[in-house]
């Protein structure tokens, strides 16, 4: 199954709500978080490819589009990935242009606090587009406080594993890994299923190391870890 991608019947207004968290957070920020803002939005409305969920542009482009020198563009696409806004998917080397996606979830994470000075109406519909929790548009409350979640011992290794990583990592746990599923263990592959193609490409991004690290420690040496969705 593909990642979570803002297309189809709706995406239309949701990525104008996107746009204007990115806007409205970066017009909160210093002077130079909103230039820095004003020139990602620009970007990502010319010349972002929402069907590849990704953008493919040559840094003599943005320079022209942002009335700056190729350093510049440099040094924002090098703040952007360090700040996790965008995912590298494929770096540009010996002439090849390089592509990157737009992080969602950072953008909400950057929002968040703002969401309510551009109206209540507005703050309502970002809570409810939670892309962590399925393919389709859901229900989120990122007010609640953060509750234990246990994984039941379902007699397999995973129970350990996500024993190990809630202790380390309580937030994420609750958020991230105690919703999966152990699927199998065989030909050095730890699998386990996620809730959607979005969650897995997250977990692949940002928790995958991590979790080797902690099925290492609890299940032993050469193993892999391998994502899926769930059915």
């Amino acid at each position: 199954m593909e990642p979570k991608r803002l297309t189809g019947p709706g995406a239309g207004s949701m990525k104008y709500d996107v746009l204007t968290a990115l806007t409205v957070s970066g017009l909160h920020g210093t002077p130079a978080q909103q230039i820095s803002m004003t020139r990602l939005c620009a970007l990502i409305t010319a010349r972002y490819n929402w069907k590849l969920d990704h953008f493919c542009v040559g840094q003599p482009e943005m320079a022209r589009m942002w009335h700056v020198t190729e350093r510049t563009v440099k040094r924002e696409i090098k703040r952007w990935v360090e700040d996790r806004l965008l995912i590298c998917v494929r770096k540009g080397v010996r002439g090849r242009v390089g592509a990157y996606r737009l992080n969602i979830l950072r953008v909400f994470e950057l929002s968040r606090d703002i969401w309510g000075a551009v109206g209540p109406d507005y703050a309502e519909r970002m809570q409810e587009m939670d892309p962590g929790q399925r393919s389709s548009v859901v229900k989120v409350d990122f007010t609640k406080p953060v509750q234990e979640v246990n994984v039941p011992d379902d007699g397999t290794s995973w129970y350990a594993v996500s024993q190990r990583l809630k202790a380390l990592y309580p937030e994420k746990h609750r958020n991230w890994f105690a919703p999966l599923r152990f699927v199998s263990d065989e030909g050095g592959t730890y699998t386990l299923a996620a809730r959607s193609g979005f969650v897995v490409r997250y977990l692949e991004t940002h928790f995958s190391t991590v979790m080797a690290e902690a099925v290492v420690a609890e299940v032993g040496l050469g193993r892999r870890i391998a994502f899926v969705v769930d059915d």
